[in-house]
């Protein structure tokens, strides 16, 4: 077993112990690819959704939010391409009966490439010092070359076959790849075929009645088909923006990876509307955007990286990923793409009714062009509590296990802790609970010697805990742990509501997405 796998099975245990995520009907054997959050995890995932709703919505005066149905017209999904064009690639070996998703696994053996690659690099600074230039040394370096073009040359492969549709040549690039099956190392693969992943459903109160509706795959189109709705009710001028979190459904056939590939998953998206002509500039502004809100979290600048698409989707004339750096590797956290006019205009067609913005400045009418920048929120819950996990060796030799989770997202801000149960310490303790209550979501926790409930608040992910002493009885003092640094300091009751929100305050926390813009 690896490292990485070795620690991701680490953080799906840590999730399951510690209240944060179990895999859904468990005591039926569960459901692949469902998963419920519990007490910790659903206070978690409320916390990153509120983090990306006040720094894309509060804090813009052109963006709004909306929260569209589930359900939708099933011509919805016709006029936006899903019913005839939402499909995975997918091809089994024959050996060990597993199915692949056909271009993750010629993305896989490029990242493979891109490693070696970076491994070359890596020996060669530590051994030209610091006289070394990297940039010189991939353009010169006859295997950095190598490993680079093949490649440059596999992801442009599989674009432009995917593109085309040419399921025939997919398998061919696998085969030609010498692509293995990761579980039984064969190179014995079936044909690649396209499998649609949309949930089927009726609604109606009898059979003769019945329409045929879908789960919907993504929130965007509920976005697109109230832009108007939007538009004239709020008076939004052009440049403005959408924004919309909520569930979407996708029959992964694939899915894996714990909660990183789920069918029934959560997503944060925003749809920014533009003037024919300045997408690119929305573009490039987004993506800059979107990365310093990550980048605000401290949760490593080098666990980021953009990765552009080589191929596009029917609708996009342009598109990145924000990559994170998981357990398991480089992947896709978050979109953000430049989708053109084709959803309002395809809309438009299949509906007949007129979606075009009039521009007072122009005095023109058109139809928009839309900037896109989408999350999962699933993906960055994943992002965040497996980088957050840690261990590491004290100065006496024994071992801790914490969860540095950023504070302003912790699920628990403080926990309370009576050094004793008796002499009067409780009550003081549930006073103070009292106190920070209306403020913060707080713990009180008596169980075993303090030294172990500081341990376990530490893996719960408790940025900070309250102690309350003999001390206490005499000047109104109680100690405050910090859960990263271990620092313990002394300080009056009545200050450490200001403390705590300090620290834990989101508008403190997004302060450094201003900063970085």
């Amino acid at each position: 077993m690896t490292n990485q796998d070795n620690q991701f099975k680490k953080v799906i245990s840590h999730a399951k112990e510690y209240g944060y995520v179990v895999q859904s009907s468990e005591i039926y054997d569960g459901l692949g690819a469902v998963y419920d959050y519990l007490q910790n995890g659903v206070e978690l995932k409320k916390n990153i959704r509120e983090y990306w709703w006040k720094s894309m919505v509060q804090m813009h005066d052109n963006i709004v939010g909306i929260d569209s149905a589930i359900f939708m017209h099933p011509t919805t999904w016709k006029a936006s391409g899903h019913i005839d064009a939402f499909n995975d690639p997918l091809i089994d070996n024959k050996d060990s009966k597993k199915r692949y998703r056909a271009d993750v696994l010629v993305e896989e053996y490029a990242e493979k490439l891109l490693i070696k690659a970076q491994k070359e690099i890596t020996k060669a600074a530590k051994r030209f010092g610091e006289s070394f230039d990297e940039e010189q040394y991939k353009t010169t370096n006859p295997r950095v070359l190598n490993y680079l073009s093949k490649r440059e040359e596999a992801l442009q492969k599989i674009g432009k076959y995917l593109e085309a549709n040419d399921l025939v040549a997919v398998k061919a690039l696998i085969e030609e790849l010498e692509i293995a099956c990761p579980v039984s190392g064969s190179k014995n693969w079936t044909d690649v075929k396209q499998f649609n992943l949309m949930f089927g459903t009726k609604i109606g109160a009898s059979a003769d009645s019945n329409m045929d509706l879908y789960l919907r795959p993504e929130t965007a189109q509920g976005i697109f088909v109230n832009y108007l709705n939007v538009q004239k009710s709020g008076r939004m001028k052009i440049p403005f923006g959408i924004a919309q979190t909520g569930k979407a459904f996708r029959n992964e056939i694939v899915a894996r990876q714990f909660i990183f590939r789920m069918r029934e998953f959560e997503q944060m998206e925003m749809q920014f509307f533009v003037r024919p002509g300045e997408q690119m500039k929305w573009y490039e502004t987004w993506k800059e955007r979107r990365l310093a809100w990550h980048l605000s979290l401290g949760l490593g600048e080098e666990n980021y990286r953009f990765h552009k698409h080589d191929k596009l989707a029917h609708y996009a004339d342009a598109a990145a990923d924000i990559e994170f750096n998981f357990p398991f590797g480089f992947k896709e956290l978050e979109g953000i793409h430049s989708r053109t006019d084709f959803d309002l205009s395809s809309h438009e067609k299949h509906s007949g009714k007129k979606l075009q913005y009039f521009d007072p400045e122009t005095n023109k009418s058109y139809i928009p062009y839309v900037v896109e920048t989408s999350i999962g929120l699933d993906r960055m819950f994943l992002a965040i509590f497996s980088k957050s996990l840690q261990e590491e060796i004290l100065e006496n030799g024994t071992t801790r296990t914490v969860l540095r989770l950023p504070a302003v997202l912790a699920p628990i801000k403080v926990a309370v802790l009576p050094l004793v149960k008796k002499d009067g310490l409780p009550k003081i303790a549930h006073e103070i609970i009292t106190d920070l209550r209306l403020d913060f979501n707080v713990v009180y926790d008596e169980k075993d010697a303090v030294g172990r409930r500081y341990r376990r608040q530490d893996a719960a992910g408790t940025p900070f805990c309250v102690t309350v002493d003999h001390q206490t009885l005499e000047d109104n003092t109680v100690t405050i742990r910090y859960r990263d640094s271990m620092e313990q300091k002394r300080l009056q009751i009545n200050d450490l509501k200001t403390v705590v929100k300090d620290e834990v305050s989101i508008s403190n926390w997004l302060q450094k997405t201003r900063e970085k813009k």
